[in-house]
């Protein structure tokens, strides 16, 4: 029974089919977590561009 768990344990350590899967949806997480840390900024510098555009045309139509 030894040996056919040692075996079954070296075959498991050797085995790195799902290491390259692993490892890009590490960078995937990590790309998405930055995106939505920036959300809140990015949306208040949206608001303020977008108002700021809305006061320049109310100023022409008027």
């Amino acid at each position: 029974m030894t040996p056919f768990v040692l075996n079954l344990l070296y075959r498991l350590h050797e085995d790195q089919s799902g290491q390259g899967l692993v490892e890009y949806m590490l960078i995937i997480a990590l790309v998405a977590f930055g995106a939505v840390a920036g959300m809140g900024t990015l949306a208040s510098y949206l608001n303020q561009a977008f108002s700021a555009l809305g006061s320049l045309v109310n100023a022409y139509i008027s």
